[in-house]
């Protein structure tokens, strides 16, 4: 007797679970460009950035996480890859093309706000690393959902070096703009809200914009290396400066003595620029380069520093050659993982979102490696790499004018993926690794949508 309205009531929770995991199907909601994701708590705090980003045709929904594991309570066998199947449901049904994912570390702890997903391209140096363009790549290239995970074991990205690919056919080809501000507190939250929607209305053609700040010196010494002629990171710069046409640049290299010391990298900074390139080494807190082929460094440019930058208003997208510079799980507890302390991974938040959350100035949006940064003389081929990518991000912007900062990221990695295509039939060889770690774990701490730039007043 107690038998029948048990299993009544198990069908109609299921049945409800059912309309409620369609409802993004079947709504009719307006077509929404920029999909906001984020816990509950931060929710309220989000509203102003979607009013103001309306008022510049950017239509905007605001998910929690609490609404989407719900709605995608059929789908996903974890909470990262029901976020993926929800913002595959939104490109479909809303004609999404911004994802702006909020939320960090919660605290100094190993959980999260909002999750990530790691990746297991496996070497010596770092076995998981962190991939939000897991988030992007939505479709495998026969147009079905990309769980990357193809072997079903819940490691994703599964490829060891000199192993056969355990997870094949990853595309890394993003679908959509992904790009996470890890905010750990309500305060962040409103301090990043408030900095979009300033510089979006205050940057339009203002004089300080229209000037590059370039960063670099002798990235790999030849002495180490006879193949490793001339100044890479000056190469690099100067490549991507003369992709910015209409830019004022300003060179602190090395060779001419213009880069020693935090302090030059700080009185540019403070200067206001509209783009800010470093071309170097890097660790989750710090960048420094080399003085020409010589064994010696610059003084490193520390997240101590960072208190330093009092650039106000006049904020630059801000690319990051180096490794792990925006290596956003770091934690102080690392100071008691010695492996994880020898590489640099204990600080209090890394080196790209210090300079992206610095409050009264750093940057507007932050893009670098979340992992080791490879570049060409990582490669058998000597080609490809991280500074190519980055030589792209520039030219998608300066010369073919795309100025949405996740378009210009999408561009870049689509370059890059074209350009350096992976064999999945092989051994896991360098160039193999390299050019599925680079794409996959360059990082955008920023908002996807933001108008480079900044918009004209009149359009308000």
């Amino acid at each position: 007797m107690t038998l029948v309205p048990t299993i009544n009531a198990r069908i109609e929770k299921i049945n409800k679970q059912i309309d409620e995991t369609q409802s993004i199907t079947n709504s009719e909601f307006p077509p929404y460009k920029l999909l906001i994701i984020t816990p509950q708590k931060f929710e309220r705090y989000l509203k102003p950035l979607k009013v103001h980003k309306e008022k510049y045709g950017i239509t905007t929904y605001i998910a929690t996480l609490d609404e989407i594991y719900e709605k995608m309570y059929w789908n996903g066998r974890d909470k990262a890859e029901k976020i993926k199947y929800y913002i595959k449901e939104s490109i479909e049904n809303w004609g999404t093309q911004y994802v702006l994912l909020i939320g960090g570390k919660v605290r100094q702890f190993n959980r999260w706000h909002l999750p990530v997903r790691y990746i297991n391209v496996g070497n010596s140096w770092e076995r998981h690393i962190l991939s939000d363009l897991y988030f992007a790549d939505i479709y495998d290239s026969k147009g079905d959902f990309s769980s990357w995970d193809s072997d079903e074991d819940g490691i994703y990205g599964e490829w060891f070096y000199g192993e056969q690919p355990e997870d094949k056919n990853i595309d890394l080809i993003p679908d959509v703009a992904v790009g996470r501000l890890p905010c750990r507190n309500r305060f962040e939250v409103i301090l990043m809200v408030k900095k979009i929607i300033s510089y979006e209305k205050t940057a339009y053609n203002k004089p300080w914009f229209y000037d590059m700040v370039a960063i670099a010196g002798d990235t790999y010494p030849e002495y180490q290396n006879p193949d490793w002629a001339g100044n890479e990171g000056e190469i690099y710069a100067d490549m991507a400066i003369e992709n910015m046409t209409g830019f004022n640049p300003i060179k602190l290299y090395t060779s001419n003595e213009t880069l020693k010391s935090w302090k030059d990298m700080k009185s540019a900074i403070n200067n206001g620029c509209g783009f800010l390139y470093f071309v170097g080494h890097g660790s989750a807190t710090s960048w420094s380069t080399h003085f020409p082929n010589s064994k010696n460094w610059t003084e490193g440019f520390t997240v101590s520093h960072f208190p330093h930058l009092k650039n106000i208003n006049k904020l630059p997208i801000c690319v990051v050659s180096g490794c792990h510079n925006c290596q956003f799980d770091v934690s102080i507890f690392n100071l008691f993982n010695e492996t994880r302390k020898n590489h640099g991974e204990a600080g209090y938040e890394c080196w790209g979102w210090r300079m992206t959350r610095k409050i009264g100035g750093g940057s507007i949006a932050t893009i670098g490696c979340s992992a080791l940064g490879f570049t060409k003389e990582d490669k058998v081929s000597f080609k490809g790499g991280i500074n190519e990518l980055e030589v792209e991000f520039f030219k998608a912007y300066g010369q073919d004018n795309i100025d949405i900062i996740g378009d210009t990221w999408k561009e870049a990695i689509n370059w890059y993926v074209s350009s350096y295509p992976i064999d999945w039939g092989i051994e896991l060889t360098n160039d193999s690794w390299v050019d599925i770690q680079v794409p996959s774990t360059w990082t955008l701490l920023g908002d996807p949508s933001l108008k480079i730039g900044g918009y004209p007043s009149a359009m308000v």
